[in-house]
Formats: C-alpha cells, structure tokens, sequence
C-alpha cells in the first residue's frame, strides 16, 4: 500500500467516523428526551444547603439548582398518597378519590390494609410517555394501593424495586408513647413488617430500612445504563427521610443535624450518582432531572421531622410549610440557570413531560396541570397563575399571583391547632409574608371578594367521587396481609 493510498484511507475513515457522529447528535437533538423525577418523602422546604439549611450538606442538590433552576414556589399535596398520584396524573386528588372522608376517623393515606388504589381508569406519567417508546422504570415507594392489581407493574411501568407503602406502617411493637413512641427514635428493621417488592414479588421482610436509599441508588443507575440507547422515564420515590429515620453506614454520623442530617445527606449523595451516571453514559443533555419533595416535614417528630425554614407549619396542613416543596429542575444545555419564583406544582410534571415528548394526553377527563417547558426553557413566563389547596376532599386555601386566601386551617398532621372555618377568609401577601404571619384581609376587601370567586368557580369543575381511603380490608388479630 502505498502512503498516498494510506493517507486517503485514513481521511476516509476519518469522514466516516465524523458522519456518524454528526448522525449520532441529530438522532440525539431529534430524540424525546429522557425525564427523571426524584422525589424525597417528608423532606421540609428549608432542609436543602441551597434553600437555606444551615447545618445539612447537600453539596450534589446545590450543584444542581446552580447549574439548573431553583423553583422557590413550587406546590404538592399535603400528605403522601394525595401528593404521589398528583404528581402521576396531573389530577387534584378530589378528583380521583385520593382522600378520605373529612372529619372522619380513616386515614389520610392508603394504609397496609386498603381494599382500593389508584384507580386503573386514570392515566399516568409512565403510561402517557410509554405511548413514544419510552422505556419506564421505578425505584421506590409507591403508596398508592397495596394490593396486586393497583401496583406500579399496572399503571405503566415496565419495572419496579420498591415498598408498597410507607416504611413505619405494620408496627410489631407497642406504641408506648403515640408519635413519640420509643421505635421511632431507637428504630430496628424488625420493628416493621414491611416488604420490598421487585415487580409484584416480595424479596425481604422485613426489609432493612437503613439500606433503602443505597439500594434504591444502585437499581436507579442500573435503569440508567440499561436503557442509555433508547428515551426512558425513571421515577425515584425515596423512602427517606420519613420516620423511622435510617441510613447506611457510610452516612452514620455525616452531618451536623443529625440522624435527619445523615438521612438527607445520604439522599443528595444518591442524587450525584443518578446525575453522575447519567454524564457516564453521555446522555446527561439529552436528560431532564426533577428533584422535589411530596409534602412537607412532619413536624411533631422534632428533630427527627425535618424543617419548613420560613414558612409557616408542616405536613399535613395547607399552611405552606405543608404544601411548598423544594423544587429543582437540571437539564444541561436546556435549562437555563437561574431562580424560578413563578408558580409551579406536581400537577404539572405529567403535562410538561407530554409536551417535552410530544406525547398525547388523555382528552376525556380534567387535569389540572400545566406546561412548564417555557419557563424551563427561558423563553417565556410560568402559565400557572392560581393553585388550589386541598385536604382531603375539603378546598382549604387558593392563591392567585401573590395572594393567598385561607377558608379553612388547622394545625400539623398528627397534632396541633384544630380545623377552623375562617369567615370572611384569611388573607396573606406571599410575596412580601412568606411565612403567613400578617393577615391583610381587612386592607384588601377587594381581593378576598376575587379569590373566594375563584374557588367558587373551582368547585363547579369538581364532581364528587367516593373517598378511596376509607376503604380497608377488615383483618383478624395477628392476621398478615401477604
């Protein structure tokens, strides 16, 4: 071979290799992007370094609103089940029965013994976007129906590591002292008969809660790698750091505040191996990242309850402390950095993620979500321009712009301040009183005469439904659910 021949082989191996790679990036820039939503359970609005804790390290989450956006007023639900099929359905829970009889002794959740779930008829992130080829995995918690036929595996998902339900649910030890029973503070595994699931089958019980999130990681960054060539959807639901607080022993002792610290730090940790793997695999700018919390902290555990910083309250109530959740969107090369104060809520993930895809949602049933991507995009303002409240099936507050208007509150779940009708409404400015300690009703006549008219309006778009939680299989004593 001569060196005239070798130089034109190599210059035409070199255009090879340059036309796939050009062909490789089209492909990318025209394919849906992947969307991973992380979502922690019970972590407070002031629990994150980059919204203000002052003793947690979360290092990977800051990095994240940095070179992403921090949304400072972003909403869920006030309490788990509600929150989680919110976020799944882009659907008010009032609307789909993901509550319980208000003023009633069920519970706010499903519990280990629901008879319902969520039910079938109604259509999920992983479904819409499993309609474009999307590969759809979850990791974690479900909490939306216990039994086999109300299971990730039925709702869209092609995979599943996980609980049905909350860790401290199926107590095998006396509650010597109500919430502040001993077991939650000195917790061991065997204190819960809780089963972890892969698909629809139990591989440990109980499962040993302090190596959930390191577990719950690892089966996170197997999804990742395995479905690398094609669009994906992953949905991570932390276990933590809802009580009994755990974590592994890497983490044991890691922070300043705490075992809650440890709990929390372990959690950020988790999030740089999901964005670490996703930069491995070289699809990390073709990825969208959510990390969000379901509700906020759960107060009466103290220490062990986490923190709602300057706002007012915690789980469980419509205070926002209850109801604002840290919010952080990551999308490198699409995402334009900066801080969000715009509107946003879990409402709004399914509609977005749609669009981001160019999937089709349902057209026969109302949802409540709206279309984020401009606003993640930097090419325009937030569409949500007004927010519903809600416990149980019970409209407890609205806001509109910068003005929130409470009918109905009480204090935090489990304990508290008792529910109080408030005639005429509270009224607070947001913007200027984030922590609702002024109420400016008398001053703005006007203004609470336009938000009381907006949730009358709201309430003609809600048809009754039958509050699912109150259904629950009756057991015997002793008697096991699987």
């Amino acid at each position: 071979m001569t060196i005239l021949s070798i130089i034109v082989s190599g210059l035409l191996l070199a255009v090879a290799v340059l036309a796939a790679t050009v062909d490789g990036l089209v492909a990318q820039a025209g394919a849906p992007p992947n969307i991973v939503i992380i979502f922690a359970d019970d972590l407070g609005y002031g629990d994150l370094g980059v919204f203000g804790a002052p003793s947690i390290r979360t290092p990977r989450l800051d990095a994240m609103a940095a070179e992403g956006q921090k949304w400072t007023s972003f909403y869920v639900q006030p309490v788990c089940s509600p929150s989680r099929a919110a976020l799944l359905t882009g659907r008010l829970p009032v609307r789909n029965g993901m509550f319980g009889t208000p003023g009633g002794t069920a519970p706010k959740v499903f519990r280990d013994n629901a008879a319902a779930g969520l039910p079938p008829e109604e259509f999920t992130i992983a479904e819409v976007l499993k309609s474009r080829g999307y590969a759809t995995g979850m990791v974690g918690k479900w909490h939306l129906g216990q039994r086999t036929e109300f299971l990730p595996m039925r709702q869209g998902f092609d995979s599943w590591l996980g609980l049905p339900f909350s860790h401290d649910m199926r107590m095998t030890v006396p509650r010597d002292k109500g919430l502040q029973t001993d077991a939650y503070y000195q917790p061991k595994p065997e204190y819960w008969d809780v089963p972890l699931m892969r698909n629809n089958d139990v591989i440990e019980r109980p499962v040993d809660h302090r190596t959930l999130t390191k577990r719950y990681t690892e089966e996170a960054v197997r999804f990742i790698t395995a479905n690398r060539a094609r669009p994906f959807f992953l949905y991570l639901a932390h276990s933590l750091p809802h009580i009994p607080l755990a974590r592994s022993d890497a983490f044991v002792g890691h922070s300043a505040g705490g075992m809650y610290g440890d709990a929390v730090e372990e959690i950020d940790w988790s999030t740089g191996q999901v964005i670490d793997a996703l930069r491995k695999t070289g699809i990390d700018r073709r990825t969208l990242v959510v990390f969000t919390s379901d509700n906020g902290p759960w107060l009466p555990f103290r220490t062990h309850g986490g923190s709602s910083g300057p706002l007012k309250e915690g789980k469980g109530t419509t205070w926002e402390g209850g109801v604002r959740a840290p919010a952080i969107f990551w999308w490198p090369g699409t995402v334009r950095p900066g801080a969000v104060t715009d509107m946003g809520s879990g409402l709004d993930l399914i509609v977005t993620a749609a669009a981001l895809a160019g999937a089709t949602l349902p057209r026969d049933r109302v949802l409540d979500g709206v279309d984020l991507s401009a606003v993640l995009r930097g090419s325009g303002p937030g569409p949500r321009d007004k927010l519903f409240y809600y416990w149980d099936s019970e409209l407890r507050a609205i806001r509109k712009g910068n003005y929130k208007a409470h009918f109905i509150t009480s204090g935090a779940y489990g304990e508290g301040e008792p529910r109080t009708v408030h005639t005429p409404p509270l009224l607070f400015d947001l913007a200027q009183d984030p922590g609702e300690r002024f109420n400016v009703a008398a001053a703005h006549p006007d203004i609470v005469a336009d938000l009381t008219r907006e949730a009358e309006a709201h309430r003609l778009t809600v048809v009754p439904t039958e509050p699912l939680f109150d259904r629950l299989i009756a057991l015997t004593p002793g008697q096991r659910m699987r």
